[in-house]
């Protein structure tokens, strides 16, 4: 009996400890912590630094031509403590080399040479660049760059663009999209020095916070829309368009810039052989541009910022054929209004946003690329979601390459709560449901139970888009119905606020969130983000006792989940008690509710609404 009673006592103590955990932390985030670049209370440590470099690029594109030729001068800017003897270049145009490494089949049109650099100087010093590289290659510097100082570097490089489009390539002969499209400096951080982790077609990207000023030569009837401010407008537009742009700033009017007419009949650009389209953006993530001569072009603004009355631009441009993206320009005007004022409620921080018709259905600061589609809701819902990236990795740094939760689980919860604004509370629900949950919740393979907080550029397959997108915005989803909305508002806020322009990390995120709300939530961090649960509740039994019943409830599945008790009676109205993730802090395995039991009960069922269970037929009990 005696060591019986010990043993119970034992568990009893493990079960607390068990609760009372400390998040994991890989050594080199704790040495992060330690050295006080980032603080235990979530924010920026009192010695955090990031670098920071400044680009001047020039361009010339010659569609139906596919090659690109680029040079362009960086300033590169030690922010760190430590000496650096070689710097990290990103050549992620390299991912179409046949030999570098992908997730799956790709086909020959995808294939090129990759980037060759023709010149790169650090200084006054020749580099004999090595171009039998993947996307990242090691340059040693002759000269140390230490701490505060600033590296000057110049490079010629050229690429043909993919005959296949993806994120990047050919859109048609005569349309380009551009990204990634320059050699740049990978990031240098407080806990992991350069990112050299080699780009693939299934990871995403993490970029410093950089200026850039970006000339793109184009012959005449080619439009180029991109990131940044477009600075000469009066140069490359005729008058009468220049004077439509200007005024499309400050109108909530939509103004056809160009037609399919306009662009035939040579009436948009400067008749000039060549022109040379300037754009400007400061402390920004990345810049990408699209290059056509044959695109509709649309435009309008909107107030982003209701206190000093600031608008962006909103832009399209599109193959006159492509019928949903007539709306694009009205979509994205609700979007950045609806994101701005509502979720996440801060203002859209950029001066214009353009959607981009193109094949990726993918971010970029400024800027989406989506394909087109029949189904215009659909089409919308796509843009949404792309354009709520805009937060998370662009106003916040994120390292999407190893921690994608970190920014596509924000967007699609962006893109769910823009949804029931749009289309209503179920429809938003249903589609979550089925594009969001049912793969991941119908599929018990070992992969879908990873930990969200692995990383990202170690999934593969389905395990990647469930960890990257379904489960951590159910995370999100149910903090938020566990906080409420303007705890949760509130807590959001401060995270955004203390790491906007900034690389967090999910620690950063937990902690932030803990000390905005006041309340240690490593319990609920614990469960969502380092365990492998998942969503399984069971309803063991209901007792009934007087005026009440008793309803013991297993949470099988591990994970702390909002649900519904839905009580059927015999005479009396159908109830509903809502419970928000807190009920499974005590006791994360079991539970006890008590309900009402004055009139008969003939069903008790639990309805996880959004969180849908593995196995939903355990979820009734009919009462005898």
């Amino acid at each position: 009996m005696l060591k019986l009673l010990s043993g119970c006592l034992a568990a009893g103590l493990l079960t607390a400890t068990v609760q009372a955990q400390e998040l994991y932390k890989p050594r080199n985030i704790q040495n992060a912590y330690n050295a006080g670049t980032r603080a235990a209370n979530g924010a920026p440590g009192k010695k955090y630094w990031q670098n920071k470099g400044k680009y001047d690029i020039s361009l010339t594109v010659n569609p139906p031509n596919k090659t690109i030729y680029g040079s362009e001068n960086i300033d590169y800017i030690n922010n760190s403590p430590d000496t650096l003897y070689s710097l990290a270049i990103r050549l992620i145009c390299n991912l179409h080399k046949p030999q570098s490494p992908r997730s799956g089949y790709i086909s020959h049109d995808f294939l090129s040479k990759g980037v060759i650099i023709d010149t790169f100087y650090v200084g006054n010093r020749a580099i004999n660049f090595n171009n039998d590289v993947g996307t990242v290659a090691n340059v040693s510097l002759a000269k140390a760059l230490y701490p505060k100082e600033t590296a000057r570097l110049h490079i010629a490089w050229h690429y043909d663009m993919s005959v296949e489009s993806g994120r990047e390539g050919m859109i048609d002969s005569t349309t380009f999209y551009l990204a990634y499209f320059y050699p740049r400096i990978s990031v240098y951080d407080d806990y992991n020095g350069w990112d050299r982790i080699e780009h693939t077609d299934r990871v995403e990207f993490y970029s410093d916070f950089n200026d850039y000023e970006v000339s793109i030569k184009a012959p005449k009837n080619f439009v180029v829309w991109g990131t940044g401010d477009l600075v000469n407008p009066g140069e490359v537009l005729q008058p009468e368009v220049a004077k439509k742009l200007a005024a499309s700033y400050l109108s909530d009017e939509i103004t056809h810039m160009a037609t399919f007419q306009d662009m035939q009949q040579h009436r948009v650009t400067q008749q000039n052989d060549w022109n040379t389209w300037k754009m400007k953006a400061s402390h920004i993530a990345d810049v990408t541009y699209g290059v056509s001569d044959h695109y509709v072009w649309d435009a309008s603004s909107v107030v982003v910022d209701s206190s000093t009355k600031r608008r962006s631009s909103v832009q399209a441009a599109y193959n006159d054929t492509a019928k949903d993206f007539r709306y694009s320009v009205a979509n994205g005007r609700y979007a950045l209004n609806w994101f701005s004022h509502q979720w996440p409620g801060v203002p859209y921080p950029f001066s214009k946003m353009t959607a981009f018709q193109g094949y990726a259905d993918m971010e970029y600061p400024m800027m989406v690329n989506d394909a087109t589609t029949d189904d215009v809701g659909f089409s919308q819902l796509v843009q949404d979601h792309e354009i709520a990236h805009t937060y998370f990795p662009f106003y916040m740094g994120i390292n999407e390459t190893r921690y994608a939760f970190m920014d596509e689980g924000w967007a699609t919860t962006f893109e769910y709560l823009i949804g029931i604004a749009e289309k209503g509370q179920e429809k938003a629900d249903e589609f979550y449901k089925q594009f969001r949950v049912v793969r991941y919740i119908n599929d018990p393979s070992t992969e879908e139970d990873q930990p969200i907080i692995s990383m990202s550029s170690q999934l593969s397959g389905v395990g990647y888009g469930n960890n990257a997108y379904g489960k951590p915005s159910l995370a999100y989803l149910a903090l938020k119905d566990m906080l409420g909305d303007a705890a949760f508002k509130k807590a959001l806020h401060s995270y955004m606020s203390r790491w906007n322009g900034k690389h967090p990390i999910p620690w950063d995120f937990f902690y932030s969130i803990n000390d905005a709300c006041g309340q240690n939530l490593d319990w609920f961090w614990n469960s969502w983000f380092f365990s492998n649960n998942y969503i399984d509740l069971v309803l063991q039994n209901v007792e009934k006792k007087g005026d009440s019943a008793v309803l013991t409830i297993q949470n099988k599945g591990g994970f702390p989940i909002p649900f519904d008790v839905v009580v059927t009676y015999k005479n009396a109205q159908p109830l509903r008690l809502h419970q928000t993730p807190a009920v499974w802090k005590s006791n994360q395995p079991q539970i006890q509710i008590t309900i009402p039991a004055t009139d008969k009960i003939k069903q008790v069922q639990l309805d996880g609404k959004l969180f849908m269970d593995a196995t939903p037929q355990n979820n009734n009990y009919p009462v005898k």
